[in-house]
């Protein structure tokens, strides 16, 4: 072998050992880890002890429009409120550990199982940054397009309740994507989210315009204002009459 023929071969060699780095897929926690950082940093989420999102709902098949406000504070206090014209209120939220719905449709309910757990999760203050409480085992899928977008494809495992996937841009390592098997009072239902239009409120950075798609339907979620730190009335996450009728009549 000549050294000419060597160095090529050498030269082979090298290129192939790069290409193979730059196709290693990089470990889950790096790439949660990296979301954090794009969109604020550990320090200006760990800042935030209370959080107000406001805006709207619209289920254009349906016709259905509605006004939504989510309520959040330290460390897993949460009220989800969905105000929808011409129809009523339908709550969600967690009080005390309790997970509870208060539907102008179906009735006060507590919920249990998985879908208490997943509950569970969105009351989460901070979920984003707290990742790895809610998520003890995380893994990389491999590489996605979402939208033309490639993505890392991130599994999930919850403590409790059910597998969540996680789609994160390679480029802007943005989350863009998400799905589960949601358990529902109606049954278990796949569930899409896609996420876009980021705005940012007190140094982190929001997901503004969320779609999903359930069960063959579709609706979006706009957020239009996100107030972080402010004063919530425990109240505000108090029990309904109704559900605490409920636990009453079994105790």
């Amino acid at each position: 072998m000549t050294p000419r023929h060597f160095v090529f071969l050498a030269a082979l060699a090298a290129a192939g050992a790069a290409q193979a780095a730059d196709d290693a897929l990089p470990e889950a926690a790096t790439v949660l880890d990296h979301y954090i950082e794009v969109t604020g940093g550990k320090e200006a989420y760990a800042k935030h002890t209370s959080e107000i999102q406001s805006g709207t709902l619209d289920y254009s098949a349906q016709g259905v429009k509605a006004k939504i406000t989510r309520y959040a504070s330290e460390p897993d206090n949460y009220l989800a409120s969905v105000e929808i014209t011409g129809i009523g209120r339908v709550d969600t939220g967690v009080t005390n550990g309790i997970a509870w719905e208060n539907s102008v449709v179906l009735g006060p309910r507590i919920k249990s199982g998985d879908e208490k757990a997943l509950a569970m999760q969105e009351a989460t203050f901070n979920g984003t940054l707290n990742w790895r409480k809610l998520f003890p085992k995380v893994e990389t899928a491999g590489v996605e397009a979402v939208s033309g977008e490639e993505c890392y494809k991130i599994v999930l495992t919850p403590k409790e309740g059910r597998t969540e996937t996680m789609y994160f841009s390679r480029k802007s390592g943005l989350l863009v994507r998400s799905s589960t098997v949601a358990a529902t009072q109606m049954g278990d239902v796949p569930v899409e989210m896609l996420y876009s239009k980021y705005i940012e409120a007190n140094g982190v950075w929001f997901p503004s315009v969320i779609t999903q798609k359930a069960a063959g339907q579709e609706f979006t979620i706009t957020i239009e204002e996100v107030r972080v730190n402010v004063d919530i009335p425990v109240e505000r996450f108090a029990l309904p009459d109704e559900v605490r009728a409920i636990l009453d009549k079994a105790k």
